[in-house]
């Protein structure tokens, strides 16, 4: 049987994978938050665990270093997705890609005024697609964390970021003003691997599914 390689990323997105690598036969040997080792061995002697950075995972993918990753659709969004098999929403990792501004900055009457706006933002292909669809004309300002920071010390007027339960919008005396699109976790299959490698790939493709409808079934009953 094909050997396979699955990249992932610590925190939250491993801990929502963890369920669905074990519905298809997959558990880590080991803990990535308490061990050093960035290649897990799993108790299948075939398929093993890469952890890489979250924005790397397509990139592992896409290169065939490894044959499957789970990656954000905002990583995919920023990365273009050549190269990548995208079946499944895994729903996972959910959240929403927002516009965020200062509590005391009129978001909308800039809009109107057509005032030209200093975003700060790490998804910058994301923030360039949403302002040129509403015809602004923006600054964008590239930062890698910490994009709450950017309003309150004058860096920019406003923020393009991830929001999931809008506390640390609160806490920074921030607004989210503008939803861009709802986020979640991808399962991408390099198309190389899955033409040569599919009679090992299926299966794990058809156990994650049957394991999110069952979670969805779950979710949707009352």
């Amino acid at each position: 049987m094909a050997s396979i390689t699955i990249a992932l990323s610590k925190g939250r997105i491993f801990d929502d994978t963890a369920p669905l690598l074990k519905a298809a036969g997959v558990v880590a040997l080991d803990d990535p938050e308490t061990s050093r080792k960035l290649i897990l061995a799993t108790n299948r002697d075939n398929v093993r665990l890469i952890i890489v950075r979250a924005s790397d995972v397509p990139t592992y993918v896409q290169y065939g270093a490894a044959d499957m990753g789970i990656a954000g659709k905002d990583v995919l969004l920023e990365h273009g997705g050549s190269g990548l098999y995208q079946p499944l929403d895994l729903h996972i990792a959910r959240c929403r890609m927002m516009v965020a501004v200062r509590d005391d900055f009129d978001y909308e009457s800039a809009v109107r005024r057509g005032a030209r706006l200093r975003v700060a933002t790490k998804y910058l292909h994301t923030a360039r697609e949403h302002f040129a669809e509403k015809g602004m004309h923006v600054d964008l300002i590239k930062l890698y964390g910490s994009m709450e920071l950017a309003p309150l010390v004058g860096l920019a007027e406003a923020i393009v970021d991830l929001v999931s339960s809008g506390n640390t919008l609160k806490a920074n005396h921030l607004k989210a003003v503008e939803e861009i699109m709802p986020i979640s976790a991808r399962l991408i299959i390099n198309q190389a691997a899955l033409k040569l490698k599919r009679t090992t790939i299926q299966p794990m493709l058809d156990a994650f599914s049957a394991a999110i409808a069952q979670c969805e079934e779950t979710t949707a009953q009352p």
